[in-house]
């Protein structure tokens, strides 16, 4: 009966404060918390997020806004939306969720597209 009375008292949580199965109980629960995540996968890791290895340029717009001028190897689509795409997919990283306003190709001397210009709103 001894035995089943103990355990009914650490299910219950009856014991006083600073006796000694109060104090197994305390130990029992941080052993717990800082030994279980070796052994137990909770899968609560952050998601690795790669950064791109293109060059981002970020500069204020002079409206409480961002202007960010991307590299045009990084940008693989040809029409509209899938540019839009593309410069969401590398700026999200950076900026969190935005949406593309507008942006504009900036061309070399030969005309050549080199970077986007883009201009975001949240």
């Amino acid at each position: 009966m001894s035995i089943l009375r103990t355990i009914r008292g650490y299910i219950l949580w009856t014991y006083e404060r600073g006796s000694m199965q109060y104090d197994v109980m305390v130990t029992l629960i941080l052993a717990f918390i800082f030994v279980a995540p070796y052994w137990v996968n909770f899968k609560d890791k952050p998601v690795e997020r790669t950064p791109h290895q293109t060059g981002v340029v970020v500069s204020p717009d002079g409206k409480n806004g961002f202007l960010y001028q991307i590299d045009a190897s990084a940008v693989s689509g040809k029409d509209d939306a899938a540019i839009r795409q593309d410069l969401l997919r590398i700026i999200e990283p950076i900026s969190g969720e935005v949406d593309v306003a507008s942006y504009e190709p900036v061309r070399d001397a030969s005309g050549k597209v080199i970077a986007y210009r883009v201009r975001v709103s949240r």
